[in-house]
């Protein structure tokens, strides 16, 4: 069939809830394959039941407190604590229920519906920039309303288009916003800012996950690989050791079929380690990328359409304080390591649309050219960025020739729906309590969307 089915069926429900210590979720992983995942502060893993038969959960990474390294958090080389245990199990294929310790566990459906978008959702400290973002304050960190409003929709399946980890510094004294906080990059910060919050999502569907530049190695990596990233840690890739940052600031790009027999694939990419200018062809992070994409693309020819997802977007806009006329464009490395390759739209025939996070914004864009619409989902909860003028800059454009038709975008925090519609899809964008903002059709390389309220955009 050339893409392994995603599984079919769903869990009877509980009236048991979990140990507020311990978490279990579901990660898709290459060709949708489902692992189930546990994180628990018990001495040995949870055993796991897969349609009646128990099994053991095998450990992926043991309680550790790693040696400090340079990162991004003060002081920086702190060493980072994680005493907890995490345990994963691969769910076949046909499963119906799986269960761990009689929790039940979200299932990929075989034909999947409605999915939630959403990206940028951990709370921001950084001491560096100042920032100070109330977590304390559920209107100025508003991530668990808008998790627990996603869960409402009932989701056959979650993408998170990364960033999930923002405390890097201790909250300044005297901050009421941010009191007592956890900082760094150890268990506590993940727990508050991404696994206590979302715990509805986690439960409600299984997650498709990206990488973003908060889990790059000198910040989150380590908890990225012990947490959340689908495969098996490949030798010196955990980002412990900063000499080996050469191997862990990069993974291998994968592809997941959307339900049985499969029209259209996702295509994850990693693109954490990514800065703002283009590369020269000799640089590591071109070579890398240059052999990822081609393999990537190679993939999405197995299937009518593909979504190519990246945290950082190709076409998408992040703006300007201090010109609100001229927005920044899309990621110019990733842009130059594409466009020798298609140089026309960057991206093959097959790509539908563009996922992204990265800029604090939700944006859906659609071009005059043939380039891909972009679809941006960076408003999950953290610091939101400045509004764009109203009316967008006429002349802006992402990328070189690429001629924005039309563009919908605000910095309300929410997050994004996409459901079936026919051979397209009817997007939704919702705010953090889930009342809807705007409505968009995707099909045919276009996305044609309601206005938008402009309350929060400056002319």
């Amino acid at each position: 069939m050339g893409a392994v089915a995603l599984l079919a069926g769903c869990v009877s429900s509980s009236t048991q809830t979990p140990p507020t210590s311990d978490y279990r979720f579901v990660v898709l992983g290459p060709e949708g394959v489902a692992i189930a995942r546990a994180i628990t502060a018990a001495g040995e893993c949870p055993r796991i039941d897969l349609d009646g038969q128990t099994l053991p959960m095998t450990v992926r990474m043991p309680p550790a407190t790693v040696p400090g390294r340079p990162s991004r958090s003060e002081p920086p080389a702190q060493p980072t604590a994680f005493p907890v245990l995490t345990c994963e199990a691969v769910v076949p294929p046909g499963t119906r229920n799986a269960a761990i310790d009689g929790f039940p566990l979200p299932l990929p459906v075989a034909h999947p519906q409605r999915i939630v978008l959403l990206g940028d959702t951990g709370c921001r400290i950084v001491g560096s920039f100042n920032a100070y973002q109330a977590c304390n304050d559920p209107a100025q960190w508003p991530f668990k309303r808008v998790a627990d409003a996603a869960a409402a929709t009932r989701p056959d399946l979650v993408i998170h288009v990364g960033d999930f980890h923002y405390r890097e510094s201790a909250c300044a004294p005297g901050n009421a916003g941010c009191a007592g906080s956890p900082w760094g990059y150890g268990w506590d910060a993940w727990q508050a800012d991404l696994f206590d919050p979302a715990r509805s999502l986690l439960a409600a569907a299984p997650w498709i996950v990206l990488r973003g530049n908060h889990e790059s190695c000198n910040r989150a990596g380590q908890g990225w690989y012990r947490f959340l990233d689908p495969r098996a840690v490949a030798p010196r890739q955990d980002c412990n050791v900063a000499a080996d940052d050469d191997i862990g600031n990069y993974s291998e790009p994968y592809a997941v079929p959307l339900g049985r027999d499969a029209d259209t694939q996702f295509l994850v990419f990693d693109s954490s380690w990514v800065g703002l200018t283009p590369l020269p062809p000799t640089d590591l992070m071109y070579r890398n990328y240059r052999a990822q994409l081609e393999a990537l693309f190679a993939l999405s020819s197995r299937t009518p359409r593909a979504f190519f997802m990246s945290h950082h977007p190709v076409l998408g806009f992040a703006a300007n304080p201090g010109n609100p006329q001229s927005p920044f464009p899309g990621n110019a490395g990733l842009q130059s390591v594409l466009s020798p390759m298609y140089p026309t739209v960057l991206f093959p025939p097959t790509i539908e649309a563009l996922l992204s996070g990265h800029s604090h914004t939700l944006e859906v864009i659609s071009f005059a050219t043939p380039h891909p619409p972009q679809v941006l989902t960076g408003n999950g909860g953290t610091y939101l960025d400045e509004p764009f003028p109203v009316p967008f800059p006429a002349s802006a454009q992402p990328a070189p020739g690429a001629v924005v038709a039309e563009i919908v975008t605000t910095t309300q925090f929410g997050f994004m729906t996409m459901e079936r519609n026919g051979a397209g899809w009817r997007m939704q964008a919702w705010d953090a309590a889930g009342q809807p903002l705007t409505s968009c059709t995707l099909g045919e390389r276009r996305a044609q969307c309601t206005p938008l309220a402009a309350a929060d955009a400056k002319p």
